[in-house]
């Protein structure tokens, strides 16, 4: 691989073997190892799939690769394949690293540091207020903040950061926007920040497509900072893939009457740095060490593996352990209540903001979308039925549920 990266034909053939079906992210990198290059590994692989009794591979012909290449061009964005030099380092070291990726905005935010920045759909208030500072400042000391542009947290740090720079990592294809209320937001970030993901142009997520989406979330960055997340909360498989990554593992914590906290906790119970600042987290991550050796390159994978070449069983079966894992909590699912989505009744998205650390009115209305009048109404209302409480000050805070 030359500085100028590869050839047409060399990024043609890669994405080729990228695209075929029954081979997978770990498979690819086995095929790699074995053969060296794509273009050899696309000789062999019918025979050898036909020899090891698999079913028939699907490999896309060459025209159907120019056609998303042409389709990728139209639409503003860049293929960078693992030939580029400009594959992003950090994610390269992951194990099974995605062979290509599509890209819409900043390259440059590429190789910058960063951090991940994750947690609940249904965020509070105040988890939604202080992801959005911790975003804000950690952007201003330099750091791009790497979220999933899901409802909540999500949405949130990537607010907070916009200016300074965010990562948006998606489940489907960068054309692909989910939830619908975060249009404006991710078209912001395709003009200033990034979007990213390993899905093809037009690819509608799965609910299995979001926790591979959390292992590139977690593979970017040099640390992953939680802020609220429930026992089973993809969050939490974010932060295991950066364990099992090298990376560092933050968490903010919350109240112990809050179950949007017990994920959280449970990740600092279970050793992850605890977080009250933006100053805790550029601690923690001035200590990380990226790895040495920049571009894709096959990482800890025998040629053959445990098994061989096709015991993937599709595009990322190398992760159908993650996927199977009970803290699974995929984006994709019906949301009961989310305190940013405005497709709740205004009542539900007020309850959905409300825990039991205090919060003003003004600042419940912001986050809820709704007119203070409105939002001081309602909280009278749940006031007299004994779901919240009032302090000094106008603050409210819910009340524990016996």
């Amino acid at each position: 691989m030359t500085e100028a990266g590869p050839s047409h034909t060399e990024r043609v053939m890669w994405l080729r073997l990228a695209r075929t079906s029954g081979l997978g992210a770990t498979g690819f990198a086995r095929a790699i190892a074995r053969y060296g290059d794509a273009e050899t590994a696309l000789d062999d692989l019918p025979a050898r799939a036909r020899a090891a009794g698999h079913r028939r591979l699907d490999i896309p012909g060459p025209d159907r690769i120019e056609a998303e290449l042409d389709q990728i061009e139209r639409a503003g964005a860049r293929l960078i394949t693992g030939l580029d030099p400009v594959y992003p380092a950090l994610l390269a070291a992951i194990p099974g690293p995605p062979p290509a990726i599509i890209v819409r905005g900043d390259l440059s935010l590429l190789k910058r540091p960063g951090c991940a920045l994750v947690g609940a759909r249904n965020a509070s208030a105040v988890g939604l207020r202080f992801a959005r500072e911790l975003a804000h400042g950690l952007g201003r000391e330099g750091l791009v903040i790497i979220s999933g542009l899901a409802r909540g947290i999500d949405g949130a740090a990537h607010a907070g950061a916009i200016e300074s720079g965010t990562i948006a990592v998606l489940a489907g294809g960068i054309d692909h926007i989910y939830p619908p209320e975060h249009a404006a937001l991710h078209e912001r970030i395709g003009e200033t920040g990034l979007l990213l993901s390993e899905m093809p142009l037009g690819r509608t997520p799965t609910a299995r497509d979001f926790p591979r989406r959390n292992r590139l979330i977690s593979g970017l960055a040099l640390g992953t900072l939680v802020v609220e997340a429930a026992l089973r909360s993809g969050s939490l498989i974010t932060a295991r893939y950066a364990g099992e990554q090298g990376r560092e593992v933050m968490a903010v914590p919350g109240s112990p009457l809050d179950p949007r906290a017990r994920g959280s906790n449970q990740l600092l119970r279970d050793g992850a740095h605890l977080i009250e600042s933006v100053d805790d987290v550029l601690a923690i991550l001035s200590q990380a060490r990226p790895p040495a050796a920049p571009g894709w390159q096959v990482q800890d994978i025998e040629p053959e593996g445990p098994g061989n070449l096709f015991d993937d069983d599709g595009p990322d079966g190398a992760l159908d352990d993650a996927l199977d894992a009970p803290a699974a909590e995929p984006d994709s699912a019906p949301i009961a209540d989310g305190g940013d989505s405005p497709s709740l009744a205004p009542l539900e998205r007020l309850r959905a903001l409300l825990s039991p650390t205090p919060v003003s009115g003004d600042e419940l209305a912001r986050a809820a979308q709704l007119p203070v009048g409105e939002v001081q109404a309602m909280l009278m209302e749940l006031e007299m039925s004994g779901e919240i409480a009032t302090l000094p000050g106008g603050l409210v805070q819910r009340r524990r549920q016996s």
